[in-house]
């Protein structure tokens, strides 16, 4: 039995997720030859409050989720950081029953820069070279760049495969991915990247199963409403707009960062404010947004639960910004057919997509408003002229469909 293990590396966690190769489809090319058979998730990485999970999948069951004490005894205990997350997977991989060969490691790398396009099989030359993007993702690349040096080493004879999130946006238009800055700036690659790409990918895949055949569905926007926070327009299956730019710094306002503003605010906080460079960095990436408006939290959840104003404040800032940007990329579009909600918040927080809806029905969204509250797939009403949706997202099986093709390519 071949396995591909994906892992998606954040600032504070480790996600993994374990494939079976389905020999017996895999000529097909389908999502369908990959078996989910563990997912799992080291959280809490270089902070007091870190955990581990583990899921078993079974075809047709109920997915079992590992307890305390049998997670201590396969040696999955909570991990101090990255290093030590990564050595206890590998270590529980290589011990457990019915293990197969190992054919691929797929790992997430959040920018891939004007150079990787599509999924690649990673040399020395081309982690150095994603090293150099380590300032424009400082939260997300060198998280996902640590466990590819570390497997690189333990592991030389198994492919090393990145999957980009910038991958996604570079067939964008040259005019939606251009600043108005001066040529010679704009060839150094000063340019449009978005992200979060792998998610907008895996729902661009999974939509023609979800909607019903006679459905439009050529104009798209996805919100990916999470910790982080971006919105793509999707044409026919290709991104055509996103609100995340150079980094993943602009845009919505998100957990902690703060999304798009005034770069001339960025000059005043550096000439008037005497904050420094590294500064105005820690206030923008991890002093903001929803945290930075209600003072309390960047966790949704809280925010919703909390009487205090400044909470409803920042609920009010985050759903003004994001109607304001499915506006905008409708227009990129010449108008919409489909609103996909995905992620963390755009999956479970009912709320946030009722007044989300509620700014947009001059555009023809009609919220069913109890199928909303269920978090059904569905959440706009059958007269509705803009269908809603809320469909979860899986980066991870975009990642291991990516790594499988690629195999296959390179036999």
């Amino acid at each position: 039995m071949q396995e591909i293990l994906v892992l998606n590396s954040g600032s504070s966690s480790v996600k993994f997720a374990l494939y079976h190769i389905n020999a017996e489809d895999a000529a097909g090319g389908s999502p369908e030859e990959l078996m989910l058979a563990y997912s799992g998730h080291f959280s809490g990485l270089e902070t007091s409050q870190c955990s581990v999970s583990l899921e078993h999948i079974e075809p047709g069951q109920h997915p079992y989720r590992y307890g305390l004490h049998t997670l201590e005894a396969l040696g999955l205990t909570p991990a101090i950081n990255h290093e030590e997350a990564i050595t206890k997977l590998m270590a529980w991989l290589e011990q457990r029953e019915g293990k197969g060969t190992l054919v691929a490691i797929g790992h997430r790398v959040v920018h891939g820069g004007q150079t990787y396009h599509e999924a690649v099989r990673l040399s020395a030359d081309d982690v150095v070279r994603l090293e150099k993007y380590s300032s424009l993702a400082p939260l997300h690349q060198p998280h996902g760049l640590a466990p590819i040096k570390l497997l690189m080493a333990q592991l030389p004879d198994v492919p090393q495969i990145a999957c980009f999130d910038t991958a996604f946006h570079a067939h964008q238009p040259w005019v939606a991915r251009q600043f108005a800055l001066p040529q010679e700036l704009t060839a150094k690659g000063l340019i449009r990247y978005g992200f979060h790409g792998l998610s907008y990918d895996y729902i661009q895949r999974t939509l023609p199963t979800v909607l019903p055949s006679d459905a439009p569905r050529s104009r798209v926007v996805v919100a990916h409403l999470g910790n982080g926070a971006s919105m793509c327009a999707i044409c026919d299956g290709v991104s055509v707009a996103s609100t995340m730019g150079f980094t993943a710094l602009d845009g919505l306002p998100m957990g902690t960062r703060s999304g798009a503003l005034d770069p001339g605010l960025v000059l005043h906080l550096i000439s008037h404010e005497g904050m420094s460079v590294e500064d105005v960095s820690t206030l923008l990436y991890k002093r903001s947004g929803l945290l930075g408006v209600s003072g309390i939290s960047s966790d949704m959840r809280e925010l919703l639960a909390s009487d205090v104003p400044e909470a409803e404040e920042a609920i009010e800032l985050y759903c003004y910004r994001a109607a304001r940007e499915i506006a905008s990329l409708a227009g990129a579009l010449g108008g919409l057919d489909q609103l996909v909600f995905t992620a963390g918040i755009g999956e479970h927080a009912a709320p946030i997509r009722a007044r989300i809806v509620a700014q947009c029905e001059w555009m023809g969204m009609q919220l069913d408003e109890k199928a909303n509250k269920c978090d059904a797939v569905c959440v706009s009403l059958p007269d509705s002229r803009v269908g809603v949706w809320v469909i979860p997202t899986d980066e991870e099986r975009v990642i291991a469909s990516d790594c499988l093709a690629l195999l296959k390519k390179a036999d």
